[in-house]
C-alpha cells in the first residue's frame, strides 16, 4: 500500500505535521524554498526538495517530489500583504497542471476562514463564502481549482487563526493602538489540533468535503487577548470602546457533529 504523503510547504505548520506523519509510519516528502532548511528536513527523516512556486511557473524538481506520492498536502499560504503581492491563483494553477501529470490521487488544501468574509452570525461549512479581501478571494478561487478536478479526491480545510506556544497573535496586537471590534468573537485553533485534523482526514478517508478547523469556544477578542496578555506578562491590548458584538462564529460543524472530533488543545493554553 502506498502511504507516501507529500507536504508542500514545511514551515511553521508543515514541519511538525511531517514529523507527526513519520511517527505514524507514513513515508514523507517535504518541500522548502530555503537551501539552508533542506538539511533540517533531512535530519527529521523527510525526503527533502527545494521547490519554489511562482505566478510564472515552478522552480525545482516538482516531478520527483510528486512521483510515487499518493496524498498531497498543499500548505502554501498566499503572500498578499505589503508591497510584495503575488497572483496566488496563478501559482495554484501551475501546481494543478503538475499534479495532473503525476500519480497523486488525494489532495488536502489548507485554506482559511477568510473565504467567509464579514458574514455575521454562525457560519458552518454549508454557508456560502463571501470573501471581501484579496487573500480570501484568491483562496476561494484556488480551492475550486482542486475541488473541480474530478480525477482527485480533494478535501478543503479552512483553519481559523493559528497559534501555538511559540507563536501567538497577542504578541503583535499589544504593539498596536486603537484596536477595533473588541466585542467580536475569536475564531482560533491551536497547531496541535490542526495537525490532528489533517491526520484524521488521511487515516479515516474524509475526502471530498470542506472542513472548518476552529476551536469550539469563541470569547470576545478583548476578553481573550487581554487574558492572553496577562498570562504572558505583556501590556494589555488597547481596544477602543465599542459595544458592537456582531461578527461571525465559525462552527466546526463537520468535525464536531458529523465526525465527533474532539479538540484536545485549548486556545487558552
Amino acid at each position: 500500500m502506498n502511504n507516501t504523503v507529500g507536504i508542500l510547504g514545511c514551515g511553521w505548520l508543515g514541519l511538525p505535521l511531517a514529523k507527526t506523519f513519520i511517527k505514524n509510519e507514513f513515508l514523507v516528502k517535504g518541500t522548502t524554498t530555503s537551501e539552508e532548511k533542506l538539511k533540517l528536513l533531512n535530519e527529521a527523516g523527510i525526503q527533502e526538495y527545494k521547490i519554489i512556486l511562482s505566478e510564472n511557473g515552478i522552480v525545482g524538481p516538482i516531478r520527483a517530489f510528486l512521483a510515487n506520492t499518493k496524498t498531497l498536502v498543499i500548505n502554501v499560504p498566499p503572500k498578499l500583504r505589503g508591497t510584495n503581492t503575488e497572483n496566488y491563483v496563478a501559482k495554484m494553477t501551475h501546481l494543478a497542471k503538475a499534479i495532473e501529470k503525476s500519480e497523486i490521487k488525494q489532495v488536502i488544501f489548507v485554506s482559511s476562514t477568510a473565504v467567509y468574509g464579514d458574514i455575521n452570525g454562525v457560519v458552518t461549512e454549508k454557508t456560502r463564502p463571501e470573501p471581501n479581501t484579496e487573500s480570501g478571494i484568491q483562496l476561494l478561487a484556488s480551492e475550486n481549482i482542486f475541488k473541480e478536478n474530478k480525477k482527485l479526491q480533494t478535501t478543503i480545510i479552512r483553519f481559523g487563526g493559528l497559534l501555538s506556544e511559540d507563536r501567538h497573535p497577542v504578541t503583535m496586537l499589544v504593539k498596536r493602538k486603537g484596536l477595533k471590534n473588541g466585542g467580536m468573537p475569536v475564531n482560533l485553533i491551536h497547531r496541535e489540533d490542526c495537525i490532528r485534523v489533517i491526520l484524521k482526514v488521511i487515516e479515516e478517508n474524509w475526502w471530498n468535503v470542506s472542513i472548518n478547523g476552529v476551536y469550539p469556544e469563541h470569547p470576545s477578542k478583548k476578553e481573550y487577548y487581554t487574558e492572553a496578555a496577562i498570562k504572558r506578562g505583556l501590556n494589555l491590548p488597547d481596544y477602543e470602546d465599542n459595544k458592537t458584538e456582531n461578527g461571525k462564529i465559525i462552527a466546526a460543524d463537520y468535525l464536531t457533529n458529523v465526525k465527533d472530533f474532539q479538540f484536545l488543545t485549548s486556545i487558552k493554553k
